[in-house]
This record gives structure tokens, C-alpha cells and sequence, in this order.
């Protein structure tokens, strides 16, 4: 979930101090608002149209065009939260160094492009397609003139409406979270007041309702693109719009888990749709009347559901910061604070949707007795569990602000994905047309049960190190001596003006050795877990968290590991460290990208040490005493993660020998390979 408050900078050491219980709301309450105005469109909609002479058949009409939206949503999250993501990185002058840099302006520029281009894509096969698309998400004979007449209005403004949407999220990393609300907050308001007009005053039905949506979709564009002019960290030339696919891929991995968020609900919409005219069509409702009533009813899980999560999503910066900073009192006071609140507003919701469902269902258009008994009938069972489904989702975006994205990312989809979609082919096989919306309460019990468990081990374990002594040997390099954390520095250690070495390692190298042995003879400090001890002196963060980015990072989704919050802050708040040391003077630094971090920097030697597999096993046998086999493992999984982890901050490749001054050998030796690198810097000097 992308933070709407805007990055925080890591000397915002008030996420530390001021008191937890007066510091969320300032955080949670944008984050509410925000969320709630990006789905009033649809739900506008619905209402207007639910109460016109269209009734169910028009709010079934537009329930069908959902799943093509949020198609085009997730798009637009995969490039605004990778784009804005990637923009709170150049805040911390890591991944991009500066203001107004042309690298940060082309990245910004396409994420735009590419999410334009998305809905055009979009476009293009929606009306390829026609009919068949509509009938294979749920159309029927009776709905299909609704929604072609709804659809091809709202597919007009799709590519806009798209670039809007990452714009915002753009604009929100910006540092300007009130200006990117606000502009969505004026398009859902003319959106609200066109559409009685449209609808009813002019006559035009459902077009009409299409036609003020894209309006306000169209005006929210337009104020996000004014911004563009007043941006704080880059400005856009033309020149910058021209599609780059090395650009884009930087930040595709970054919004990967928007975008998975937001297919999960295509899937779920579309086996619902096809399923409810499948079975309806076979009960005494017909098809028509289950898929409206899920539609109207899914608007309303998707309210209670919105609050849910920005709540969560709000708290996000202050448990990822006090977590990092290994405050685990504030973490636990925090989580137990946004429990609370979860709770307090789905029971709410509960008693509400269980007490007067009649009413909610009549907000929407009541269209006959058969319809409006179903549909409270539904609405009762599909959100008696909604509490469950809250808390589910707010603890999986706690894991996900503590960085636990293994754990978070299946947490998050367990209950669509996975358990509500296997339910809902089996139980309308026994219970029919009502079987769907029993499969919701079903897939809730096992998903909290399943993420209980899951929290309540983190829960007990939180802040309790787990680290083995040969563990602690290995984070501390090969000779298991000079913890740096143990000792931290205040400042850099003095130097003088000179030659700055960064040395980049395959493990098993010996390069953590070799770069000592390279500053003792050269008489210049060495940096290595010293640079995770200015960097926690800095931010705030603990020293042993910010160390521990790189080995914590879970194969297979490191980025989206790397894109919480609070591994952000130790990125961005490592990189300010580096740049500190380098501008004390001469020195030899080892890992942490520093070679990209310095990129702007006229004197540096980048190196990188490697070594055959066979040399790099022997040497992870002696030092870390492991077997064999473990090495050759140990090795693998270093290399990747620090692969990773570059490819992370500057987005170029690992070990590529086209970005260092020198690529050595180590096996000649690492006296020999301390003299060389020596013998080179000295070379270059003259």
C-alpha cells in the first residue's frame, strides 16, 4: 500500500518521540479520506443509477464494467506507486542524487507514459472485442445495451484517467499529499453533482452517468498535471515523454505489490460475475438480480473495507520507523492502537449491515420485492464476517510495514485469491445462487485464523534476536572483529583529501579483507559496518537494522521487501552516510552500493573483487566454518541478495565490469590483490 502522506525523512526523529497515541491520527486520517474519495466514483454511480428508471439492471450494467477498470487501476499502481516509490528514494539522494536531475524527470515522465499507453492498450481491445468481453464478465441479454452504452463512455477517458491515478501517487511522494487529495476530491465532487443532472434533468440515463464521471476523471487530470509546473524534486522536459523500457523497468518491481492488490479483486469480480448468472440463471431471481445485488453489496464491503485499510496503510510510516529504530514498545502501542480502531469501525459497519441492511439496499435503487428480499438477504451474509476480513487485512499491512513482505504479501491475498475463490465454485454446488455469498464468512474464519497464528508468533518474538553466533561471525565479516555497532561513530573518521576506493564483493571474495588491508597501506580509514552506525546515528534507526536490509531480504520479492517503508528509510538514511564519509576525505569503502551512491563523485575508484566458485567455497569453509555444500549455498544466496539489492538502488546490474575502474581476481592472493588495487589507485592519481 503506498504511503499518502508523503515520504518521511529520516531525521523526522518526532516518529520516535511525540506520543503514539496523538501521532497516528495524523497520518491515518489523510490516508481514510484519500481512499474513500478514490472509490465514490463507481459508488456514485450506482446510486444515482439504482434510483433512476434503470434500477438493478442499470447497477448490474456498471458492476460489469468494474473489472475492466480496475484492470486499468492496477496499471496505473504499477507505475504511480514503483514511480513514487522510486521518487522517495531520489529524497534521500540514494538512487538519484539531486534536484531536478534529468534521470529522476525521465522516470517520472514515463511511469506517466507507460500508464497512459496502458489504458490506450485498454481501449483498444475492449472495443476490438465488443460484445464478448461484456458477455464473458456476466453481460446478459437484458444488461447488454446498459453496458455497452456505460462502458464505451468510461473507456474514453480511461488513458487520462489512468495517468491521473499515477500522477497522484506521483504527486504524494512529492511531499504534496493535500494538493493530490484535493484534486480527487474535486472530481468526485462533480462527479456527485453532474450526475443527478446528467441522469434525471437532461435525460440522459446511464451515458449520463458515465458522461459526469469521466468529467470529473478529466478536471482531476488536469489540476494533477498543473503540478507538474511547481514539482519540488524534478522538472519534466518533452524530451523526457519519449518511451524508455530500461527506465520503466526500474520501477515496475517497486508498485508489483499494487498491482497484485488490485488483480486479485479482477479475479475474485469475475468468477463472482460469471457465477451468480451462471447459478441465478437457474433459480427463481434469474440472472440479473444476484449479480446487481453483488454489486451493490461489494460497494459497500468496499467502504467499510477502505477505512480498514487506511487506518492500517496510515499507521504504516510510524511502525516501520519505531520498528526500524527498534522501539518495539511504540510498535506494539501502535499496532494495538490501529487494531482498536479497526475493530471499533467494522463492528459498527456489522451491526449496521445486520440491523438495517433494508436501508442500504433502498440507498441504491429498490426495484421490486423479489429483488430487495434477495439482496438484504445477501448483504446479511456476505458482510456478517466483515470484521474478520478488516482485521485480516490491517494485520497483513502490519507485517508489511515491519518488512515481514514474505509473510504480508500471501497474507494479503490468502483470503481473496485462495480461500473466497475456492468456496465460491464449491458452495453454490450444494446451497445455489445464495452459495457465493456464503463462501465470504467461510473464507473469512480461515483467513484471521490463519494470519492469527502468523502475527502471533511475530507478535512474540518481536524484538527478540534470533541471531546465532555463526550468524553474528558472518554479519560481521570473515575475522568475526571490529563491530562497528558496538561502537558507533559520531562523525566520519578525519582524512584528507583523496582518492575514495569503493569496493564491491562476491562473497567468499575476501573483499571485506582485501579493503582493509588496501587502507592500512594506503593510511586511510576503512568503512564497512561503521557506515551502518553513522547512518543509524543520522536516521534513528537502529544500526543493526539498517545493517540487516540486505540478508533479511526474502528471495523472490526483495523489491517489494525493499519498497517498505521502513527498509526505504534505512536505504535512503545509508545512502546520506555514504556521502558523509566520502566528503570527510580519502577512504576505502565496502558494499552497500556505495560505487552507485557515489556516482556523481570525481574521485572515486570503483572496484569490484571476485573469485572462481571453487576458491570462494574454500574460503567460506575456513572463515565461517561451514560444510561444503552449505557454502556453495551461503554463496549463492549472498550474491543474489546483493544483486538485489543493487539493482534496487541504482537499477544497473551487479558485477556488470562496465561500471567499475577495476575488476580483480582475488585467488592470486589477498596480499597480492591488496597491492594491485594499490598499485592502480596510485596509477591513476599521477
Amino acid at each position: 500500500m503506498e504511503n499518502v502522506q508523503g515520504d518521511i525523512r529520516p531525521s523526522d526523529n518526532y516518529l520516535l518521540t511525540e506520543p503514539v497515541k496523538k501521532l497516528l491520527p495524523k497520518f491515518i486520517i489523510p490516508c481514510v479520506i484519500s481512499l474513500i474519495i478514490s472509490c465514490l466514483y463507481n459508488i456514485v454511480d450506482q446510486i444515482f443509477i439504482g434510483n433512476s428508471s434503470l434500477g438493478y439492471l442499470g447497477n448490474a450494467a456498471t458492476g460489469i464494467i468494474f473489472p475492466i477498470t480496475v484492470v486499468g487501476w492496477a496499471a496505473s499502481l504499477l507505475f504511480g506507486d514503483g514511480a513514487a516509490a522510486y521518487l522517495s528514494l531520489a529524497q534521500g539522494s540514494v538512487a538519484i542524487n539531486g534536484l531536478n536531475t534529468k534521470g529522476l524527470g525521465k522516470t517520472i515522465a514515463n511511469s506517466v507514459l507507460f500508464s497512459f499507453l496502458s489504458g490506450v492498450v485498454l481501449i483498444v481491445i475492449c472495443y476490438l472485442c465488443g460484445d464478448r468481453i461484456l458477455y464473458a464478465l456476466g453481460a446478459t441479454d437484458m444488461t447488454i445495451e446498459l453496458t455497452r452504452d456505460y462502458g464505451q463512455i468510461i473507456f474514453i477517458m480511461l488513458p487520462l484517467a489512468l495517468a491521473q491515478n499515477t500522477l497522484a501517487a506521483i504527486i504524494r511522494a512529492d511531499g504534496s499529499p493535500r494538493y493530490s487529495m484535493a484534486a480527487m476530491a474535486v472530481g468526485a465532487v462533480l462527479n456527485i453533482i453532474f450526475d443527478p443532472i446528467t441522469i434525471f434533468v437532461w435525460g440522459w440515463g446511464i451515458k449520463g452517468a458515465a458522461y459526469a464521471t469521466i468529467f470529473g476523471q478529466f478536471v482531476s487530470f488536469v489540476i494533477c498535471a498543473a503540478y507538474l509546473a511547481k514539482s519540488k524534486m524534478f522538472r519534466l522536459r518533452a524530451a523526457d515523454f519519449l518511451p524508455c523500457l530500461k527506465v520503466v523497468r526500474r520501477v515496475l518491481p517497486l508498485g508489483g505489490s499494487s498491482f497484485l492488490t488490485q488483480i486479485s479483486i479482477v479475479i475474485v469480480t469475475i468468477v463472482n460475475n460469471v457465477l451468480l448468472v451462471s447459478y441465478g440463471s437457474l433459480s427463481e431471481y434469474g440472472a440479473d438480480i444476484p449479480l446487481a445485488a453483488f454489486v451493490v453489496i461489494m460497494k459497500l464491503f468496499q467502504i467499510v473495507l477502505n477505512i480498514a485499510i487506511g487506518i492500517a496503510a496510515g499507521a504504516q510510516p510510524v511502525i516501520g520507523f519505531n520498528y526500524g529504530a527498534k522501539r518495539y514498545d511504540r510498535v506494539r502501542e501502535a499496532f494495538k492502537f490501529v487494531m482498536f480502531w479497526t475493530l471499533l469501525t467494522s463492528a459498527i459497519a456489522t451491526v449496521l449491515f445486520e440491523g438495517i441492511p433494508q436501508v442500504f439496499i433502498a440507498l441504491f435503487g429498490s426495484d421490486g420485492e423479489l429483488y430487495t428480499t434477495f439482496a438484504v438477504r445477501c448483504l446479511r451474509i456476505y458482510l456478517a464476517l466483515i470484521i474478520c476480513t478488516c482485521l485480516q487485512k490491517a494485520c497483513a499491512i502490519f507485517l508489511q510495514s515491519i518488512g515481514k513482505a514474505s509473510a504480508a504479501i500471501p497474507l494479503s491475498m490468502i483470503r481473496d485469491v485462495i480461500f473466497l475463490i475456492v468456496f465460491t465454485f464449491v458452495f453454490p454446488v450444494y446451497l445455489g445462487v445464495t452459495g457465493i455469498f456464503w463462501a465470504a464468512p467461510a473464507a473469512d474464519i480461515l483467513a484471521i485464523l490463519v494470519t492469527g497464528v502468523v502475527v502471533a508468533h511475530v507478535w512474540k518474538n518481536l524484538g527478540v534476536s534470533k541471531s546465532a553466533p555463526v550468524e553474528t561471525a558472518r554479519s560481521a565479516g570473515f575475522n568475526g572483529s571490529a563491530s562497528a555497532i558496538a561502537h558507533p561513530l559520531e562523525v566520519p573518521k578525519a582524512s584528507h583529501p583523496g582518492v575514495i576506493i569503493t569496493i564491491s564483493r562476491e562473497h567468499g571474495s575476501r573483499g571485506q579483507h582485501i579493503g582493509r588491508l588496501v587502507a592500512g597501506k594506503l593510511g586511510i580509514p576503512f568503512y564497512y559496518k561503521e557506515m551502518t552506525a553513522l547512518a543509524g546515528k543520522e536516521s534513528g534507526l537502529a544500526a543493526e537494522f539498517i545493517s540487516s536490509i540486505n540478508s533479511e531480504s526474502p528471495a523472490g520479492i526483495r523489491d517489494m521487501y525493499m519498497d517498505t517503508d521502513v527498509v526505504r528509510q534505512a536505504i535512503i538514511a545509508q545512502g546520506k552516510a555514504i556521502r558523509k564519509i566520502a566528503d570527510a576525505g580519502s577512504c576505502v569503502i565496502v558494499g552497500r552500493a556505495a560505487d552507485y551512491v557515489l556516482h556523481d563523485y570525481a574521485n572515486v575508484v570503483r572496484v569490484f573483487i571476485h573469485a572462481p566458485e571453487e576458491y570462494r567455497i574454500k574460503q567460506v569453509v575456513r572463515f565461517y566454518g561451514d560444510t561444503e555444500a552449505e557454502g556453495r549455498k551461503n554463496i549463492a544466496k549472498q550474491d543474489a541478495a546483493r544483486a538485489a539489492y543493487y539493482k534496487h538502488v541504482s537499477g544497473n546490474g551487479w558485477g556488470d565490469a562496465r561500471q567499475y575502474e577495476l575488476c580483480i581476481d582475488s585467488s592470486i592472493g589477498e596480499e597480492n590483490t591488496a597491492n594491485a588495487i594499490c598499485e592502480y589507485v596510485k596509477y591513476k592519481g599521477k
